[in-house]
């Protein structure tokens, strides 16, 4: 099993010194990192903080049910459709769509296929490349995607490319880029025109060949550093992620199957319709995203690690062939021991864009992205929950509904948080490893946030809360005089002072 969840709470915090990041750069949201030291520069505690708070699932409630594809949509600007069509997955048990037309899933996995190379595309490209390719302490006024524009404009204008294909096929399938409205309870509500479908066609073959240097080109990376990547943050973890029948991952639809950390199975084709059953959801008070862990384990030993680097090494294979020799290929690296170093996020990041981009050319070949029966229904039911493989990892999403269609219950695991844990540990070791005894650089502070850009985190996504959030509230009049001040702590004690 995984080692312990251990995040340490430092002796006499007051006596050491306080080192903030804040905030993380080049990652989707706002959070920081505390680490204290004492004068010997000796790390005594780090920690990741999420200090944002979004209630998106209290907004939900009280709108209608078939709003909520379109509404949580909102959460993030950067992974918009992996909710559009979570919800939208939960909402078809809703309207009783136990199975989709042909019509209606394939443009649904088109669409999905799309989000993950454009997803992958700008992560690998923007947000990590700069500190690949010119090393995690250089300058910092060249390291960044501006700089990787000047020194490799070929390397810079494929990721934009590649993103600008991912967002078409987007654009083409639910309406717009950015908060489409294609997918809806019990279907789509439109198909591919011919015209749309060659639009398409005639730059895929591209797409696929560009992937594939990614591929190569983060390969070389890593094997030309193998000492740095294979340990860099390496935290041994189990895996979880969405697997089909026969094991094969599966972005869109599957079971649920988790390994341990040298690779045996935990759970193998459990319905994710028992999430309840089988996670819970902790919960720290110096964090607005929880902490969930395989309850049967129990809190210390059952975190986990959802995205791709999970992914790649919990399915049995790869559903299309280039990308399938590759994870063979990255899967020879360990000699068959899982690889948990977290800089193999990018390299299986990019078989996850190769598969995006083969699955995206089959499908554009399917006559029915063109067809006309575009819903389904059946029986209604009163809850529904809906599990898709976002482009950061595996994405719950469950409502209730009353008899009115209006929402009562909303909750949401994202990708991030599964992710918490062991983000959270891979700091931690990042910190003990290269700012222990050191006095600290910039260079070496960019070494935590490399290791939480390894997990592509989405901080506005997954900040929740239970109900017990610490609270500061000031009232001041115009003149900034102090009228009033109320603070709440983390068992809801108001205090008035």
């Amino acid at each position: 099993m995984p080692h312990a969840f251990e995040l340490e709470t430092a002796q006499n915090p007051e006596a050491l010194r306080r080192i903030v990041i804040e905030p993380v750069s080049r990652v989707e949201g706002h959070g920081k990192v505390t680490i204290l030291l004492d004068e010997a520069h000796q790390v005594h505690q780090v920690r990741l903080h999420i200090v944002e708070f979004r209630g998106f699932e209290k907004f939900i409630e009280g709108r209608p049910y078939w709003e909520v594809p379109v509404l949580v949509q909102r959460l993030c600007g950067i992974c918009p459709v992996s909710h559009h069509l979570a919800a939208s997955k939960a909402m078809d048990m809703i309207v009783g769509a136990t199975t989709l037309t042909p019509t209606a899933e394939k443009i649904r996995r088109l669409m999905h296929y799309g989000q993950m190379l454009q997803s992958h595309a700008l992560h690998f490209f923007h947000l990590s490349s700069p500190d690949l390719l010119f090393g995690f302490a250089s300058d910092p006024a060249k390291r960044n995607i501006v700089g990787v524009a000047l020194a490799n404009p070929d390397i810079a204008k494929k990721g934009v490319l590649l993103r600008k294909f991912g967002q078409e096929v987007i654009r083409v399938t639910a309406g717009k880029r950015v908060h489409g409205t294609g997918s809806v309870p019990g279907g789509v509500n439109k198909a591919l025109t011919s015209e749309e479908r060659a639009y398409l066609l005639g730059d895929i073959q591209q797409v696929v060949a560009w992937s594939q240097e990614a591929v190569q080109m983060i390969k070389r990376l890593h094997l030309q550093n193998a000492i740095l990547y294979d340990g860099f943050a390496d935290v041994p973890a189990s895996m979880m992620s969405l697997v089909d029948a026969n094991g094969t991952l599966d972005f869109y639809h599957g079971a649920l199957r988790a390994r341990d950390k040298d690779g045996a199975i935990i759970f193998d084709q459990v319905s994710y319709q028992g999430y309840n059953d089988l996670l819970t959801e902790g919960v720290k008070p110096w964090s607005y995203m929880k902490f969930p862990f395989i309850t049967s384990l129990g809190e210390e030993k059952g975190w986990y690690r959802v995205g791709p680097l999970s992914r790649v090494q919990n399915c049995d294979r790869m559903p299309t062939p280039l990308a399938e020799a590759e994870r063979l290929d990255f899967l020879s690296h360990g000699h068959g021991t899982p690889a948990h170093g977290s800089l193999a996020f990018h390299w299986t990041r990019m078989i996850e864009m190769l598969c995006a981009a083969e699955t995206i050319s089959q499908l554009l070949l399917d006559d029915d992205l063109l067809g006309q029966d575009l819903l389904a229904s059946g029986p209604r039911c009163q809850e529904g929950i809906g599990v898709i493989e976002a482009p950061r990892g595996s994405l719950f999403h469950h409502y209730r509904v009353n008899e009115d269609d209006l929402v009562t219950y909303a909750n949401l695991i994202v990708s991030t948080t599964h992710n918490n844990t062991p983000m959270n540990l891979a700091v931690r070791d990042v910190a003990k490893k290269y700012l222990n005894g050191r006095e600290l650089t910039e260079g070496l502070l960019n070494h935590i946030e490399v290791a939480i850009r390894c997990f592509d985190p989405c901080l506005s996504c997954a900040t929740h809360a239970l109900g017990q959030m610490p609270l500061d509230v000031t009232l001041m009049d115009a003149d900034g005089t102090v009228l009033q001040r109320m603070t709440k702590d983390e068992q809801g004690t108001l205090r008035q002072h």
